[in-house]
């Protein structure tokens, strides 16, 4: 009975195993159907919408890009010059009292004419100076102090009236002056204007010739380029000057004028007018 026994449960086990070993091959057979058929599903697919194009033309060939110039000249509002004090002496407190009481009686001045803070921009430096020779080698001389006070005229009125402190106070550095506009972007945009206009015009009429239709605008692209009008720029001198010579500018001065060129590329998507 033992022996009977233990032979009934070895035949139910292996049984049992080759059921499992079935099960286990229906499933992996039923997830490779699976792919198969999701496979064969993708590649119908995909012949499919490559006969839909069969004959279409891409996208980037049913477009058309134009140019835009656009140019405006705008009169230079405002003066720009530099005023500057330059010193030496072996005290370096010495050098920059000194130097600081001529720049205060510029800036003093210079508000006193009504020129705000934030038209007024100084450079202020000091450095050792040497003297070098071949007995001594190389000698310290003193400390040199560098002053230059950078200032913007809005009333183009007072351009006399400033270029003559440095002068009147003893300044021995002076810029020249040149002339620009205040706010450049208003003439940008305006030219932009322009040039949007022109580019909008050009495609009307090529689409017309061509018997297509605008459909929108796909790309753009701008850049600033031409040339500019000339700048005045006025270098002034005056005679003793640190000496306590007077200068003085022009009654009257040409301010110029300033070109604005802005360039715009833009590409629209088309489609045919009419269909036969």
């Amino acid at each position: 009975m033992p022996n009977g026994t233990n032979g009934k449960i070895k035949s139910d086990n292996t049984m049992h195993r080759d059921h499992f070993g079935k099960k286990i091959i229906f499933t992996l057979v039923g997830v490779l159907l699976v792919y198969l058929v999701f496979y064969v599903g993708v590649l119908t697919r995909n012949a499919i919408k490559k006969f839909d194009y069969v004959g279409t033309a891409d996208v980037s060939e049913r477009t058309i890009t134009v140019n835009g110039y656009g140019k405006v000249t705008g009169a230079n509002d405002i003066a720009v010059t530099s005023i500057g004090y330059s010193n030496t002496d072996q005290d370096v407190a010495k050098a920059q009292l000194a130097n600081k009481k001529v720049m205060d009686n510029i800036m003093s001045d210079l508000k006193k004419m009504g020129i705000a803070d934030r038209d007024l921009e100084t450079n202020y430096t000091i450095y050792p100076q040497y003297n070098y020779t071949q007995q001594k080698g190389q000698e310290f001389t003193g400390y040199q102090v560098n002053n230059t006070l950078m200032v913007k005229i809005r009333n183009l009125s007072k351009i006399s009236a400033v270029l003559s402190l440095p002068g009147k106070y003893g300044a021995n550095s002076v810029g020249g002056l040149n002339f620009t506009i205040d706010d450049p972007e208003n003439l940008k945009v305006a030219a932009r204007d322009k040039a949007l206009a022109d580019a909008g015009t050009k495609a009307r009429t090529l689409a017309k010739q061509l018997g297509v239709q605008l459909v929108e605008i796909v790309a753009y692209n701008e850049y600033e380029g031409g040339p500019e009008g000339p700048v005045p720029y006025l270098s002034m001198k005056a005679d003793g000057m640190g000496g306590g010579g007077v200068m003085t500018g022009p009654d009257t001065v040409a301010t110029g004028s300033k070109e604005q060129v802005m360039n715009v590329n833009i590409t629209y998507k088309i489609r045919t007018a009419h269909r036969y």
